[in-house]
Formats: structure tokens, C-alpha cells, sequence
């Protein structure tokens, strides 16, 4: 039997996001006031922690309101992000979308609106759309005339819910892996927690006005303990630049990344690539921190890699050990989230970076909590993600394609 191919504008409109000011935006108390989703709360599941609010008035089309079963997708992004989608649930305010962002609303007399999800998130859809997105060092836009002309498979409405059903059975066990990784990252702050920040305080921090030190360790300028290196994007229309073997980490990669040694990425880059622009090489063992958009996620490099300008990374001195830095970040992520600027895209600029002061216990101390760490971290967890992240996209592969002629 084989399926009916239709275009995506056949059964599904893409709505351009609204473009406000910096001045228009409000709180969250004012009257009228509806939310704006931007890029960053565009993830697997949409991320409501960080929301700007602006005026009703602003919306002059009712459209662009956002209704249950719509899916965000970021338009305007880094290549590697663009086309992301995410779906949109029942939600207890008005929302719109802002101007890096389209609703792709799907027409339910015609489709499953969570088959028409799962088609769209699916690697295959995700690969087309970037196919078709202008790819620049910075921004690349969604082609909305080629997403909507890309055909998608048309069972029947009985076979579109069955289908969805399994691949959302797919995406729950997913979660629970999720959640247990959830688990073992509060155990890994309770250690820390425990060993070096009794009153909970954060372990990195800037500015004279520091939280007392505990156990008479001392706050220290984290240039002092660590070399600073800044991260760099080589030329992209240069071929010779790109798919060689060095792993070059994006904001694409560090969020799968977070809290790990870092050995694999989506992209590779060539010694010519680092050779001929302002990318740095960097040994094993750098702990990279994401500094815009997706503020305060690390990692430590399991190998020689480099990384993109949205990152600074630090090579650690003797005192400090990479594994007690990278979780000192984390755990702080909070409060250096707050010394980030910006109302669309939120950066911590490199001048405020050079302030950063780490609160540096013995060695010694160090090295015993790096060693509790790692027994945290042998548990199979991470295989099993994997597994179950290759189990979705296997199905997704096999009941999203069109049935055979």
C-alpha cells in the first residue's frame, strides 16, 4: 500500500513571528501582557524559564497567537540550530512568537497534529530544512517557500494517530532516562555541595563583594589559575576548512555535552581551518563554557578540539583541576546566567568573563572529588540515553518515510 505525498502548505501554514523593541518589553504583571517566545525556548520540550513579556497591542493579527498542537521554530539561528522545532502544550497565558521564530500550524481535518510534530522534528525533515536555510559565519535564515513545498507522507488519519502514538510511547522513555540523568546530576551537586559549599553558595562568581570562603580557601581571579582562550568560526566558504578530524564544539553540541569529557561533535574542522583564522587549538583537558544563548553549559575537551566564538575556554594551571572547575561552573550557572545581557540573544561579553573568581580549595580536595565524581559518572546511564536516542530516531526513520512504490 503506499502512501499519498503531499507538500507541507497543503496541510500546514507557517507563521512568521513579531518583531518588537527593547523599549516595548513589559512585565509579566503588566495588563495585557503576553508572552514572546524567543530562540532559546526552543528546545526539546518548550522551555518556559526565561519568557519576555510585551503588550497586547503589539499583536496585530490574531494568528499569531500560539494555540496547543502549534510547533515553535527557529527561523533566524546558527546554522546547526535553524528549523529547530519544538512543540507547543496547553498553556495557562497568552503567547506569541517573536521575530527569529515561525508557528507551523497544521490543519487538523487533514493531519495528526502530532504526527505532523514528530514528522517535523524527525533527523531526516531536520537535515532538509538546514539543506535549504542560508548558511552564513552567524545567522541563517529558514527558506519558508522550500519548507512549505517539502513533501511529507499522508497516511490515513487512523494510521498518522498510530504512528504518533508510538513515537510519543519513544519520546517518554526518552524522559525517564532523562529524569535519572536528572537524579545523578543532583547527586554530583550534593557532593559538591557537600565538599567545598556548605552554605550553598556559588563556587564562581565575580566582583570584590565575594561570598565568605569556606574552610579558609581562598577566592582567586580565575585568569590567574587558568589560561583564557576565546573561541573563533574559520572561514565557512572554504571546503578545505571543514570536515577534517578536529572537533569544533557549537552551541549544537553543549547541551549534550554538559558535565562530560567532550570527545565527539556534529562538526569537524581542519588544521588549515585552525592555521588560517583567529580558532585556537586546545590541549585535552580545557573546560569550554558556552557564553551566549545557551549561557553557562560546559564541558571538558577529551581530546584536541577547538570551539566557535559563542564560547570561552580556560586551560587549567596546577592548582586547579579541569573536573572541579567544570562543575563549579555549573553549579553557579544561576548566578553567572544573571550577569548576562541582552533581550534577545543573552551573552556574558569577554570583559565580564575576565572577572570571573573561583573559590579554589586544596588540591588534594580537589582530586578526592574528582575521583567520587567519576563513580557517579560510571554508572551505564549514558549508554542507555544513547540507546534510547538511536531507538527514536530509528523509528522515527522507519514510520515517517513514504511507504514503497
Amino acid at each position: 500500500m503506499t502512501h499519498l505525498q503531499v507538500a507541507l502548505g497543503e496541510i500546514a501554514t507557517l507563521i512568521r513571528g513579531i518583531t518588537y523593541k527593547p523599549s516595548d518589553v513589559c512585565e509579566a504583571t503588566t495588563q495585557s501582557a503576553v508572552a514572546c517566545m524567543r530562540t532559546k525556548n526552543v528546545q526539546e520540550d518548550l522551555d518556559e524559564s526565561d519568557i519576555v513579556w510585551i503588550p497586547a497591542s503589539i499583536i496585530r493579527n490574531s494568528s499569531k497567537y500560539l494555540n496547543p498542537g502549534d510547533i515553535l521554530v527557529s527561523s533566524a539561528n546558527s546554522w546547526n540550530l535553524v528549523g529547530k522545532g519544538c512543540w507547543v502544550p496547553e498553556l495557562k497565558y497568552p503567547a506569541s512568537a517573536g521575530g527569529f521564530i515561525s508557528i507551523l500550524r497544521g490543519n487538523p481535518n487533514a493531519i495528526d497534529l502530532r504526527y505532523l510534530y514528530h514528522w517535523f522534528v524527525s533527523p531526516q525533515t531536520q537535515a532538509k530544512l538546514r539543506s535549504y536555510s542560508n548558511k552564513t559565519t552567524n545567522i541563517s535564515n529558514l527558506d519558508h517557500s522550500r519548507t512549505l513545498a517539502t513533501e511529507i507522507p499522508l497516511p490515513p488519519l487512523e494510521e498518522q494517530r498510530r504512528i504518533a502514538a508510538i513515537l510519543d510511547k519513544a519520546a517518554l522513555v526518552s524522559t525517564h532516562i532523562v529524569r535519572a540523568a536528572d537524579l545523578r546530576l543532583a547527586l554530583k551537586r550534593s557532593l559538591f555541595s557537600d565538599l567545598f559549599r556548605p552554605s550553598a553558595q556559588p563556587a564562581v562568581t565575580i566582583g570584590s563583594d565575594l561570598p565568605p570562603s569556606d574552610g579558609g580557601w581562598h577566592w582567586r581571579l580565575l585568569t590567574d589559575v587558568a589560561r583564557l582562550a576565546t573561541g573563533h568560526t574559520p572561514d565557512r566558504s572554504n571546503q578545505a576548512y571543514w570536515g577534517g578530524d578536529v572537533p569544533w564544539i557549537t552551541l549544537g553540541d553543549i547541551r549534550e555535552l554538559d558535565g562530560t569529557w567532550a570527545t565527539s561533535t556534529k562538526e569537524m574542522t581542519t588544521p588549515e581551518g585552525i592555521a588560517n583564522s583567529s580558532a585556537v587549538l586546545l590541549p585535552k583537558g580545557t573546560v569550554c563554557f558556552s557564553r551566549t544563548a545557551s549561557v553557562g553549559f560546559s564541558a571538558i575537551m577529551g581530546r584536541e578540539m577547538s570551539t566557535s566564538q559563542d564560547f570561552v575556554n580556560w586551560v587549567c594551571g596546577p592548582e586547579l583541576l579541569p573536573e572541579y572547575l567544570m562543575n563549579a561552573l555549573i553549579f553557579s550557572r544561576a548566578r553567572l546566567r544573571g550577569l548576562s545581557t541582552g533581550s534577545t540573544h543573552k551573552t556574558i561579553y569577554f570583559s565580564t568573563v575576565e572577572q570571573f573568581r573561583v573559590l579554589l580549595p586544596p588540591v588534594e580536595l580537589q582530586t578526592r572529588f574528582c575521583q567520587l565524581i567519576r563513580k557517579v559518572d560510571s554508572m551505564p546511564l549514558g549508554n542507555l540515553s544513547d540507546l534510547a536516542s538511536d531507538l527514536r530516531s530509528s523509528l522515527a526513520s522507519k514510520l515517517l518515510s513514504p511507504a514503497p512504490q
